[in-house]
Order: C-alpha cells, then sequence, then structure tokens
C-alpha cells in the first residue's frame, strides 16, 4: 500500500513539475537546447563519398586509305614513216621547140610621194602672222606750222638752260590731250614752258597698220643760250 502512495505521489509531482516548467518557459529552453544539438549533429555527419573517375575515351583506329588506283598504261600510236618522193625526170626539149626569151624589165615609175618625199612627213608648221606696222606720231611736218617755243626771259637772265622731255598723248585727229615731264631740265620755268608749248602744237597722228591709233610720244625740247 505505501508502494503505491509513493508511485502516485511521484506521478503527481511529475505532472506538477512540468506544468510549472511550461508556465515559468522552462521547457522551452530545453528546446532551443535540444534543437542545435540537432543541427549540429547534421553538420557532423560524415561526407559523401567522392564520385567515381569516369572512363577515358579511347582512340579511334584511323580509317583505312585506299591505295591510289595506277593508270592504264597508254599504248603509243604507230608513227607513219615518211617515203621519199619520186624524182622526177628530166625531159630533154624538143629541137624545134623555141628558146624561152628574156623577160622584159618592168618600168619602175616615181610616185609623187617618192618624188616629193615620204607622204607621212610632217606637214610644215604655219608661218606666226605677221606683226602690224607701228608709225610713231610726228611734230616735224611742214604744214604743221608748229612754231618754236620763246625761252623764258628770266631763265634766259638767270643762264638756265637744259633738255626737257615731255611725253603727250596723241588723238587720232593730231591734238594733244595730255602732257607731263618725263625727264625735267633741273628748272622749273624751262619745264613749265615745255609742257605748254607740247599742247599747243600739232601732230601727225600715230598709225597701226595704216590706221590712226591714240599713242603716247616723247616730245624733246632743247633749251640752250646763244651769244
Amino acid at each position: 500500500m505505501g508502494r503505491n502512495t509513493t508511485v502516485v505521489i511521484s506521478v503527481i509531482a511529475l505532472h506538477v513539475a512540468v506544468l510549472w516548467a511550461m508556465q515559468t518557459g522552462l521547457l522551452r529552453r530545453v528546446a532551443e537546447i535540444v534543437v542545435p544539438a540537432e543541427i549540429l549533429v547534421e553538420i557532423m555527419a560524415p561526407a559523401s563519398p567522392p564520385p567515381a573517375p569516369r572512363p577515358t575515351p579511347q582512340p579511334k583506329a584511323p580509317a583505312k586509305t585506299s591505295a591510289p588506283k595506277q593508270a592504264a598504261p597508254v599504248t603509243p600510236a604507230p608513227v607513219a614513216t615518211p617515203q621519199p618522193a619520186p624524182t622526177p625526170l628530166a625531159i630533154a626539149p624538143a629541137a624545134n621547140t623555141p628558146a624561152p626569151t628574156a623577160a622584159a624589165p618592168a618600168a619602175v615609175s616615181a610616185t609623187p610621194s617618192t618624188a616629193s618625199g615620204s607622204s607621212n612627213a610632217p606637214a610644215a608648221p604655219p608661218a606666226p602672222p605677221a606683226t602690224p606696222r607701228i608709225e610713231l606720231p610726228s611734230s616735224d611736218a611742214d604744214y604743221l606750222n608748229n612754231a618754236k617755243p620763246a625761252f623764258p626771259a628770266l631763265s634766259k637772265r638767270l643762264g638756265e638752260q637744259g633738255r626737257v622731255v615731255v611725253r603727250v598723248f596723241i588723238d587720232v585727229d593730231g591734238q594733244a590731250g595730255q602732257a607731263s615731264i618725263k625727264q625735267s631740265s633741273g628748272f622749273d620755268r624751262l619745264d613749265q614752258a615745255s609742257v605748254e608749248t607740247a599742247l599747243k602744237w600739232r601732230y601727225v597722228p600715230g598709225k597701226r597698220a595704216g590706221v590712226a591709233q591714240g599713242m603716247w610720244f616723247d616730245v624733246p625740247f632743247n633749251w640752250q643760250l646763244t651769244r
């Protein structure tokens, strides 16, 4: 009787302890401790065996090459041996056969191409055009009646003298259109008197190929004192 009571009391106490552990969270802690233990056991499990090595492929035997076919022997064709040509028999001419006459030489006439040279010879280049004849103006014609310029009085008293060249443009009608000093005498009075005289004079107009044309013309003036 006492033994049964002890067992019952032990069972009741165990249930009470389990209930108290569930209420206080002790059972949850035990479960948390148990779970990592299971995981640790899984990690420490033995590794799987390595895979078996693959069998190495055997090299293929080389394909048999067929021997080249031998060409059929060529039979040489028979060569024809040339036969010598028969020699013609010489026949003596009859007694009444006239002797052949000598052929008359062909007359060779000179053709125009051989007489005057090769027909392929290049033609002579054309002659350059003739340069048109140019006639310069003139102031010395008698019918122009150009009077000699008067010596400036002051230049004469001062003894000024020298040569002046005036460049004048002569129109087609013989009139002086423009005038300028090309060569000075060194004295303004003599240069000015030369320009005025060149503009007053009349001229024979210049010509190109016989046709009157305006041209520039150099007119010289020599100023010399006479004693």
